[in-house]
């Protein structure tokens, strides 16, 4: 057989897969009841924000609705363990944060296995971090921050939503490309991060966009850069921590969907066309504008290639960090 009959051949093949794919959704009439979303954090936390934006549009593509399901508590591991105990059968998925591969490094031991009893559906989302100082403190350049903490070693202190929280792990990771010493000082949230850090108490901090924005285009606060490894939509105007001088700073923070490890692929396939299809309508993009968010998708291997990944980079980044296991 010629290499171009066996190119043919093969994409014959993969287009017969996919039809008899959807035709067995079609023969199972999936979905043909509510499927249950499992958010592992609060209701009105950005990852619920996020999960619901994107369930109201799935549902009504899918002609189902998407529960919502709020099971938070212990850093997002009770909702992890439901997920990861319920039926594979399309019914149960869970739309979490990169918390999801922080856990193996600040827990001891797991009721769960992180690779192994999760399918990747896609990423829905990045949600950039923005490093944000008050004008007070005369500095106006990430590098100007950067020399100031170099003068002074140990004299600068940054806050951060708790201990291992993304904007923790952002600022620690912005600390050692940078080679600064400065001091974490945790809160309880971004809120009491944000009022410290405008009083000048607090030197800096890596805040979500949507609880600073305002005081951003106010000239409140200063945004030095974003940390994230590309510009954020809500602020083009604002370099990355590597545009402005610190490479090797990048902190990727996302909130994506994943199932049971067993759940069906061609659902796991439809699930992610149907999170695709959802971000591509205005009502989306709109929300996610004035969050801050940034659409991000990948195929569910390559989700699941990425998880397994930033598991092992977040597990070095913990260590610097000092943080102990749970």
């Amino acid at each position: 057989m010629t290499p171009s009959a066996r190119i043919a051949a093969a994409a014959s093949l993969a287009c017969l897969a996919a039809l008899t794919s959807h035709s067995a959704l079609a023969q199972n009439g999936y979905p043909s009841k509510p499927i249950r979303v499992i958010v592992p954090f609060a209701a009105g936390s950005t990852t619920d924000i996020i999960a619901r934006a994107i369930t109201d549009k799935m549902g009504q593509s899918m002609g189902q609705t998407l529960v919502v399901d709020n099971r938070g508590g212990a850093s997002g591991t009770i909702g992890q363990q439901a997920v990861a105990t319920a039926a594979p059968d399309g019914y149960t998925v869970m739309i979490h944060s990169s918390s999801h591969t922080v856990s193996p490094s600040t827990f001891a031991k797991l009721p769960f296995d992180t690779v192994g009893d999760f399918a990747g559906i896609t990423p829905i989302s990045t949600l950039p971090n923005a490093l944000v100082i008050s004008p007070s403190k005369n500095i106006r350049t990430l590098k100007d921050l950067v020399a100031a903490a170099k003068a002074k070693p140990g004299t600068i202190n940054f806050a951060s939503a708790g201990q291992g929280s993304a904007t923790h792990l952002n600022a620690e990771k912005f600390k050692m490309a940078a080679n600064i010493d400065a001091t974490n000082i945790p809160f309880k949230g971004s809120a009491d991060a944000v009022t410290e850090v405008l009083s000048g108490r607090v030197d800096y901090y890596f805040s979500p966009i949507a609880p600073v924005i305002g005081q951003i285009r106010e000239g409140h606060l200063l945004a030095l850069a974003v940390g994230s490894p590309k510009r954020a939509a809500a602020l083009p105007d604002v370099p990355t921590t590597a545009e402005a001088g610190v490479p090797g700073s990048e902190f990727n923070f996302w909130i994506g969907m994943m199932a049971p490890a067993k759940t069906p692929r061609e659902i796991v396939t439809r699930l992610h066309d149907e999170v695709v299809k959802a971000l591509a309508t205005p009502e989306v993009k709109e929300r996610f504008l004035k969050l801050g968010a940034d659409a991000w998708t990948l195929q569910p291997a390559q989700f699941d290639a990425y998880i397994k990944e930033e598991i092992g980079s977040n597990a070095k980044l913990v260590k610097a960090a000092g943080l102990s296991p749970q």
